[in-house]
């Protein structure tokens, strides 16, 4: 045992591990999760893991029994009817809740159950829907049903002593919360005299926030009810019948709401945040006293006593399950859930609450503790600022962004990208809690309408603007999660995030390199032309070239029937197709091993035979034709799915694509191109390649995960391979001449995940290498840079002039010399210069 799990086990050892438990936590990892050797998995608040021995029980139950549809009176159906109510009461039995005052309604999810209450509660036009600040979008979606029938809505700050700390003696005296606009529809008026007599209310908060893991007091439930004067103070809502909702999809994995002590009206859960199988099933706990009140219009199959076809009579059934449960249960996964249960309570809820806390509290104060070079704090943990306020009520979520020391963030799309490689799982972004997000980030209304505006939506690579995070990073434990999760994450984060001294922070090893050597030092290797986006290039000693770099690259392009354009990330089988042109005879060839026969495109624009259309792709706007059922079908049969061919014959810049006015990720927005992503041309450098080479194989004898890789530069997909000179020379140059050709560079190729992929004998493999080892020491401000982006410059005598047979004047030619023309190159270093470029 290593000496920083001593200490760890010290602190811990009572509370971790589950040392009167059934099995350890080694044992359980070792018996039930064998499946995560190698991995780190930090996403349990999204959804937990099932165990191996819950699936074996699961199987072998619905193996050995017959269950039937429980709408009938069969043997089989008694026995479903029989599983379904020991799973309702094992559900009851979880929450503390007595039968007589509570029914567990099964759902698909607690989404499902939240709409539920949302659509059948008695709003009314002086009714109000109240809901915390922290919640999940699913609540906030009540509040349009609440609008919908004129009723108010509005959100509300608990005060902090309150959501931390429990009540003493029951008492509230220190209760108070901040209440923001009140929000009315269809021109509804403030109610002029306060809610008496039969309205309803609605108040609904999470025992535990999915953003920060704050746990809210169960108190609120007995406040609101009898005495939200205490809490509302003197708003003219303090009146009418007030019901509380506690949203438990989160919290109930590790503390579920007791409702013997805090008796909620309602409670939503979803089963797979508890114990990973099933999903797509949850339940609504409800208070048969509450449940009356809700008023159901739909009927269906199940819900109904009797019904007549062609009469308005209808007689539905008096259980609450029954007459809320529209349809056919989901009643094998019903069943399913029983062995779930069985796993938790053979562990105690306690014991996993205890589990849990302590590896969260230790990556608390672990990420808490981290400082970069210069003394500055790397972590910001929301809900949790200071070590002070560690031990507070938190869950086990953990949800924080990490500064630079310059005071600037590291986008969490960065950081995910690179725990990916690193082999840990961990979400990022807003967690579809929109409140808690903007109060945590300190996000104003007119911030998040600006990011609506630039464009920014859920689950996009906006992660900064202006300057703010626009989301944050969160990694949450589960029952399984061991100290080894919790360790590797941290050690990431210090890897990964913590300047050092010396230019070589965030992993960087930058190469000490001489002067750039003298321009004949580098001549044109090699030179690939793709003509189909994503689809096999081919290898040429010459070749034309034209204003969108070199002639018919990237000119074709394959599109879903919906218009979106297809590449290797969406159809890996793309790469198996292989294409040449023959300039001479002027024709594109193109085979696959799906298709016999070998096709044949003239190159002349009257082959195609279609009506012009547009295509856009990353903000430009391309003139395309298309071509014959013949060739489409080809194509389709090549990938497995129906596509059709485009070819480009016109291409222009149009930012107005893009709300927010953002180029994207092109960066050459001014010129003329085909269906390339970033520029015209890709170089990538021989001696690089080498070096990265040199790194992988360093990697693997120090005993790196994962098998030694090798790469050639065919795996970056260039255009344009050199020879000579330095390892990333390439970083420095801003023009480059190859024989008497011009070019700009646009700056480096960010690379993603695409070239972890590799085709071996018709069989898709990936990896984490080559990328995550250029992470280590080619990551520039969330970019991870290999290679270099082109764009072709005419020279003035080249203005004109047009490619005719015989006339090599506009042609590259493979042994060229390369001669470039670097930035800020004399007395500068390799090291100074790509630092300069990091500050780009």
């Amino acid at each position: 045992m290593d000496v920083e799990k001593e200490v760890f086990l010290q602190e811990f050892g009572e509370s971790y591990g589950y040392p009167n438990g059934p099995k350890t936590i080694d044992e359980i990892r070792a018996t039930e999760f064998k499946r995560l050797d190698g991995k780190v998995y930090l996403d349990h608040a999204g959804a937990t893991l099932y165990s191996e021995s819950q699936m074996e029980a699961i199987f072998k139950n619905l193996t050995a029994n017959v269950y039937g549809n429980p709408h009938s009176q069969s043997d089989t159906s008694s026995a479903t009817g029989d599983l379904v109510r020991e799973a309702r009461q094992q559900v009851l039995d979880y929450f503390k809740a007595s039968p007589k005052e509570y029914s567990c309604i099964f759902t698909s999810g607690a989404t499902a159950a939240l709409k539920l209450v949302g659509e059948s509660f008695p709003w009314s036009r002086n009714s109000c829907f109240m809901y915390t600040m922290e919640n999940h979008n699913s609540v906030l979606g009540i509040r349009e049903y609440a609008l919908d029938q004129g009723a108010s809505a509005f959100a509300i700050d608990i005060e902090e002593e309150t959501v931390h700390h429990k009540l003493s003696n029951g008492s509230a005296a220190s209760m108070g919360a901040l209440q923001h606009q009140v929000q009315r529809r269809n021109e509804a008026r403030f109610p002029e005299n306060e809610p008496t007599g039969n309205v309803y209310n609605l108040f609904a908060f999470p025992s535990e926030c999915n953003f920060s893991g704050l746990k809210f007091s169960l108190d609120l439930v007995k406040t609101i009810k009898k005495d939200s004067k205490r809490i509302l103070g003197g708003s003219p809502f303090c009146n009418g019948h007030w019901m509380v909702f506690i949203d438990a999809a989160k919290g109930c994995a590790t503390e579920p709401p007791d409702l013997s002590q805090y008796p909620a009206d309602f409670v939503c859960v979803s089963f797979y945040k508890i114990f990973g199988y099933p999903t797509g099933l949850g339940a609504l706990l409800a208070r048969n006293d509450a449940a009356k009140l809700l008023k159901k219009t739909y009927f269906s199959g199940g819900t109904v006593a009797a019904s007549i076809a062609d009469v308005d009579f209808v007689q539905r059934r008096k259980a609450v399950e029954e007459l809320f449960e529209d349809g056919t249960i989901s009643f094998l996964s019903i069943a399913s859930i029983l062995h779930g249960f069985r796993i938790l309570n053979s562990l105690t809820v306690a014991a996993i609450s205890q589990h849990t806390k302590s590896l969260a509290i230790y990556v608390r104060k672990m990420l808490l503790s981290l400082g970069h070079e210069n003394g500055a704090s790397v972590c910001i943990i929301y809900g949790c600022q200071d070590s002070k306020v560690l031990y507070r009520d938190f869950g086990p979520v953990i949800s924080f962004n990490l500064k630079r020391p310059d005071g600037s963030w590291y986008g969490y799309r960065e950081v995910e990208k690179l725990a990916s490689l690193s082999g840990i799982q961990l979400r990022t972004g807003c967690f579809c809690n929109p409140g808690a997000c903007a109060k945590y980030l300190g996000l104003s209304h007119l911030d998040l309408l600006s990011n609506i505006e630039a464009g920014h939506v859920c689950w996009d690579d906006h992660d900064i603007l202006n300057g703010k995070p626009t989301g944050a990073v969160r990694v949450s434990f589960g029952y399984m999660s061991t100290y080894e999760d919790a360790k590797s994450f941290i050690d990431f984060v210090r890897r990964s995030f913590v300047e050092l001294p010396n230019c070589t922070a965030n992993g960087f090893q930058l190469k000490q390199g001489r002067e750039i050597r003298p321009a004949a030092s580098f001549y044109l290797k090699n030179m690939i032309i793709y003509p189909i986006k994503s689809c096999g290039g081919f290898s040429v000693e010459s070749w034309p070239l034209s204003s969108t770099g070199l002639r018919h690259d990237r000119e074709w392009v394959l599109t879903g029937l919906s218009g979106e354009i297809l590449t290797q990330k969406k159809v890996p089988d793309m790469c198996s197709i292989s294409t040449f042109i023959d300039i001479n005879q002027g024709i594109l060839f193109v085979e696959s091993p799906r298709c016999k026969d070998r096709l044949h495109i003239n190159l002349m624009l009257d082959s195609c035979n279609s009506e012009k259309e547009e295509i856009h792709n990353h903000g430009h706007r391309y003139e395309v034709l298309g071509y014959n059922n013949e060739v489409n079908t080809w194509f389709s049969n090549a990938i497995g799915r129906p596509c059709i061919l485009a070819r480009s014959f016109s291409s222009s810049y149009n930012g107005c694509l893009n709300k927010g006015k953002k180029t994207g990720i092109c960066r050459d927005v001014q010129g003329i191109l085909n269906f390339v992503n970033e520029a015209q041309l890709l170089l990538i450098s021989e001696e690089s390649v080498a070096d990265l080479n040199n790194r992988l194989s360093k990697n693997a004898k120090e005993g790196a995960q994962g098998a030694p890789v090798q790469v050639n530069p065919m795996r970056f997909r260039p255009n344009i391979v050199i020879s000579g000179g330095e390892p990333y020379a390439e970083d420095g140059w801003r023009n480059i001449k190859m024989g008497n050709k011009c070019f700009t560079s646009v700056g480096g190729c960010n690379r993603c995940q695409m070239i972890n992929i590799v085709q071996d004998a018709g069989q898709t493999q990936k990896s984490n290498e080559p990328l995550a080892t250029l992470a280590s020491y080619r990551r520039v401000k969330g970019k991870i840079l290999f290679g270099i982006l082109l764009k072709y410059e005419r020279c003035e005598e080249e203005e004109g002039k047009e490619v005719v047979d015989g006339d090599n004047d506009l042609w590259l030619q493979v042994g060229q010399e390369v001669y470039p023309d670097s930035f800020q190159h004399q007395g500068n270093s390799m090291e100074q210069r790509f630092c300069n470029l990091k500050m780009k």
